[in-house]
């Protein structure tokens, strides 16, 4: 009887720490647009030492915490825009809307038994950064939120897997913390190195060797992002 009420209550815990992390991404999801709205009204109301605006690109190094491998060996590719509002003299907010390339790679070799493995995530994200500014550099850190685009999967030997019904689906939604520093080269050209970590879960299902992160098992996308921006004011 004790063991059937232990079980009851891990079964509503767990029920109540997924809702509450869906509520708090829906809101999030929600506030977003709002903020936009706000940068774009004061992009109109604001002088121009204020309000700024530019468009980014990069390299991406990632791996996925919990599928077995390690080390960043997965390559992909990082572009977009970005609109920042200027809050004091050290101080700004920035929103962007990126498309991010992620996931995970081993490519054969004798060390590891030629396995020859591939997952490939791309996403739609949306972070929203506070900024603090020293002299030409910029220490940033924020939430962003992402939409699944597109995957592929192949098992150890490098077949296709993700064509197949049984496939555990990467997660439609994700949510990840950000934290980078920037780098004006010059007023208007600038280099950034940035850290992107999923917060929850990437997969649809929990599969054996998921690892712990906050609040939940699963597996998480780490990346290492390196880009260059252009500053249009």
């Amino acid at each position: 009887m004790q063991q059937k009420y232990l079980i009851l209550f891990f079964n509503i815990k767990r029920q109540v720490k997924f809702r509450l992390i869906f509520v708090f991404y829906i809101c999030l999801m929600r506030i977003t647009p709002i903020l936009l709205l706000i940068f774009v009204f004061f992009s109109v109301f604001t002088t121009a030492q204020e309000f700024h605006g530019g468009v980014t690109a990069g390299v991406v190094g990632s791996q996925v915490a919990g599928d077995g491998f390690s080390g960043f060996h997965k390559g992909g590719l990082y572009a977009g825009g970005y609109v920042n509002l200027d809050v004091s003299p050290r101080s700004a907010f920035q929103m962007e809307l990126t498309f991010f390339m992620k996931g995970s790679q081993e490519n054969p070799r004798e060390k590891n038994g030629y396995i020859d493995y591939l997952f490939r995530v791309n996403y739609i994200e949306m972070p929203l950064l506070y900024q603090f500014k020293i002299g030409r550099f910029v220490i940033e850190a924020g939430p962003s939120a992402g939409v699944l685009v597109s995957y592929f999967e192949t098992d150890l030997n490098g077949y296709e897997i993700s064509d197949q019904p049984d496939y555990n689906k990467p997660a439609r939604l994700a949510l990840q913390i950000n934290l980078g520093l920037r780098f004006f080269i010059t007023d208007k050209i600038g280099a950034d190195f940035r850290t992107n970590n999923s917060l929850l879960n990437i997969r649809s299902e929990n599969v054996t060797g998921d690892v712990w992160r906050l609040w939940g098992y699963g597996q998480f996308s780490d990346a290492l992002v390196l880009s260059f921006f252009y500053q249009f004011k």
